[in-house]
């Protein structure tokens, strides 16, 4: 056998690049938001402004959704859709209190609950590189 590649149908492409343009948005928001989290050399960025830009990105990423919608992939894609909204949500919630969480703890609990929403794009990729096919 010769270097047989799968890949997805043609049919899927364009939804597979608009999935890839919301992912665009997503990966960096999350990575933000954890950066809020102190480490043994840095004292961890401030929750507000990361939170501020985790809004802002998962905003574009929501504007992108429609592109990817799909009938292949409408479960994942509804998934995704809720997730993200209730991601929105968290965050709102989050920059309109006004004193921080306390301690690491507080602040790993509150990174933890504005990214398990997203979790739904991890299903969302399988579920993508599922439907390869061999050419």
């Amino acid at each position: 056998m010769i270097g047989w590649r799968k890949e997805l149908p043609a049919e899927l492409a364009a939804p597979y690049a608009a999935f890839q343009l919301v992912l665009d948005e997503i990966e960096p928001a999350k990575s933000g938001v954890a950066d809020v989290l102190p480490s043994t050399r840095l004292p961890g960025r401030p929750l507000n402004d990361a939170v501020g830009e985790y809004r802002e990105r998962l905003w574009r990423a929501e504007r992108a959704m429609p592109g990817w919608r799909c009938p292949d992939v409408e479960a994942e894609w509804t998934a995704c859709s809720h997730g993200l909204a209730l991601a929105l949500e968290r965050a709102d919630r989050l920059l309109a209190l006004e004193d921080d969480p306390v301690g690491f703890e507080g602040l790993l609990g509150t990174v933890e609950q504005l990214l398990d929403p997203l979790d739904p794009f991890v299903a969302a990729a399988e579920r993508f590189r599922s439907l390869r096919r061999r050419r």
